[in-house]
């Protein structure tokens, strides 16, 4: 069986971090989307990927995978909404259920008043039936597998906009450290440096990878949720991390940082107060100050003191821009800080309120890291850059 990952014409919704990768390349945990869709359907032979045109080549390198504009011949796909969340409950046994029983079938959940697409088996012999070319479409939609028999999940999770991220993280990160193959004990994997000093609470919650590091004074405790230390990250001196939290690969956590409930992936330098939040990748905070229920992209940078604000003075629900409307919408939830596009940085001292929606480039600066960007990359921003890559795209 192919798996194949889709986006919809909801995408923007997610802007600006869907400007610039695909809705299943958002992180949620330790896992991306689009590797928490694959571990839940292992039977998969081949994973093929679905994006909007201009972000075709950078999700195939991103991923190592192919983005065709044809179905395989002769092969049965499964189709998976890049918004959907894996996660174990009925959603997912009904599509697995679906797949196993070999017919095809459009499995579809209401968000509002529209249908949405949630996942769709198309066995090799119903694949003709299908209208042509569907993966050269900007979007998938309903009405591509309009001729399917379908079946509603009432509770299909879907990340539906930007506060949907924050709402999944801590669930996210309990669920990926239950996945990890690998067995963590109370001293780590072997090949990590614990040295004298370095204390793990709560041991068992801990996995500390081969070439990590976490030096004397710091602390890492698996008391509340647990945590994840991924190769060659270092914990650095007086440091404390309270799971659940996951600290990517080559991560530093400065000295003094505290981490808390959060997602770092890999190569991110991480100082000061940071609670309930994902860092992409690639991005630094690395100087004091707080940052709350908030997403960050790949390539940011706060400036030293930058704070967040994650909460309201009355305590009352937290607006935030949606990108498909254009509109600043109630997000249900009573905290929600920043939200802020990749290559976007802010200066010493910078202050933001409840629920900011930094766009994509708010300031650019040198290739560093041993990255150049790709020609790929660099179409994706100028097409950001230039107002190109609006909610058109995906209509």
């Amino acid at each position: 069986m192919h798996l194949c990952l889709f986006e919809d014409d909801r995408a923007p919704a997610l802007y600006p971090l869907t400007r610039t990768r695909a809705t299943y390349d958002l992180r949620l945990g330790r896992r991306t989307l689009l590797q928490t869709t694959r571990d839940a359907f292992p039977e998969n032979t081949a994973t093929l990927l679905h994006a909007r045109p201009l972000l075709r080549a950078v999700t195939a390198a991103e991923n190592d995978l192919g983005t065709p504009e044809h179905l395989p011949d002769g092969a049965d796909v499964l189709f998976v909404n890049g918004r959907f969340v894996a996660a174990a409950g009925d959603a997912l046994d009904a599509i697995r259920e679906g797949v196993r029983a070999g017919e095809p079938r459009a499995f579809l959940a209401h968000e509002g008043e529209r249908p949405t697409l949630v996942a769709a088996f198309v066995p090799s012999r119903a694949t003709a039936d299908l209208p042509p070319g569907p993966l050269a479409r900007s979007a998938l939609t309903p009405a591509a597998f309009a001729e399917l028999p379908e079946t509603t999940l009432p509770d299909a999770p879907l990340v539906s906009g930007l506060p949907d991220l924050l709402g999944a993280l801590e669930p996210a990160l309990r669920r990926d450290f239950a996945a990890h193959a690998g067995g963590p004990d109370e001293r780590g994997a072997d090949g990590a440096d614990l040295p004298d000093g370095a204390r793990l609470v709560a041991g068992e919650r801990v996995y500390v990878a081969p070439g990590a590091t976490v030096r004397p004074g710091a602390v890492v405790s698996g008391a509340d949720g647990p945590v994840y230390i991924g190769e060659h990250a270092t914990i650095m001196e007086n440091a404390v991390v309270r799971g659940p939290v996951y600290v990517g690969p080559q991560c530093e956590v400065k000295p003094q940082a505290h981490i808390e409930a959060s997602a770092l992936g890999f190569y991110c330098k991480v100082g000061g107060e940071v609670e309930g939040s994902v860092v992409h990748s690639l991005s630094n905070k690395a100087h004091g100050g707080f940052v709350g229920d908030s997403y960050l992209g790949r390539w940011c940078n706060l400036g030293a003191g930058t704070i967040t604000s994650n909460l309201k003075n009355d305590y009352g629900e937290v607006s935030v821009w949606n990108g498909a409307t254009g509109e600043v919408e109630g997000s249900g939830r009573p905290f929600a800080g920043l939200f802020m596009g990749d290559h976007a940085k802010c200066g010493i001292g910078t202050c933001f309120n409840t629920g900011t929606v930094v766009d994509v480039l708010a300031e650019a600066v040198m290739a560093r890291r041993d990255r150049t960007l790709s020609e790929a990359q660099r179409r994706v921003l100028a097409a950001v850059a230039e107002g190109r890559a609006t909610n058109a795209e995906v209509r």
